[in-house]
């Protein structure tokens, strides 16, 4: 793994630029694509926002300031066009959020990317009740092992902030769960 300053610095120099962009897309795409992945939940979705998540590191890298961790910048850009994405596509559906995370659960068995088995999909559909906000942070949390300070940085929320929202939405999807 090259050292973040490093690979800054090459990302801002119009010289190594390049190089250094496809250093950066082999290093963080896959965490990337499965963050975004457990926002859109469609495969297709996912690789077109992490294409646009991309595009976007690429346009803005000159305004990096290294305030934060370089991946913790990308992985803000990611839920960002995560969420416009949904957003966007809700609109266009002419539905609710709360319908458009039903409409994409429905969906999740349809796509031949999806994995998971019925105790996945009913984990799925227990997160699609849950607010953005509880939703993001229990992904996080959960799904990628990241540490409260870290996700902090990502979301600019505080810690304590964080554990109440995930506390609340393990409370919530442990009472869906159980309502079967």
């Amino acid at each position: 793994m090259v050292v973040e300053e490093t690979l800054v610095a090459e990302l801002k120099n119009k010289e190594t630029q390049g190089k250094a962009f496809e250093v950066l897309v082999d290093q963080y795409k896959e965490r990337l694509y499965w963050h975004i992945r457990r926002i859109v939940l469609n495969h297709d979705d996912a690789d077109d926002v992490l294409q646009n998540t991309f595009i976007k590191v690429y346009r803005n890298i000159e305004g990096f300031k290294a305030n934060s961790k370089l991946y913790s910048w990308m992985y803000r850009i990611a839920t960002n066009e995560s969420l416009t994405f949904l957003d966007k596509k809700s609109k266009k559906l002419g539905k609710s959020t709360t319908e458009m995370q039903e409409y994409l659960v429905e969906n999740l068995e349809a796509d031949v990317y999806f994995e998971g088995d019925a105790i996945q999909l009913k984990l799925q559909q227990a997160l699609a009740t849950l607010p953005d906000k509880q939703k993001l942070v229990f992904n996080m949390k959960y799904f990628q092992e990241m540490k409260y300070e870290e996700i902090s940085e990502i979301l600019e929320t505080s810690v304590g902030a964080l554990k109440t929202s995930y506390h609340l939405a393990s409370k919530k999807i442990e009472a869906y769960l159980k309502a079967d």
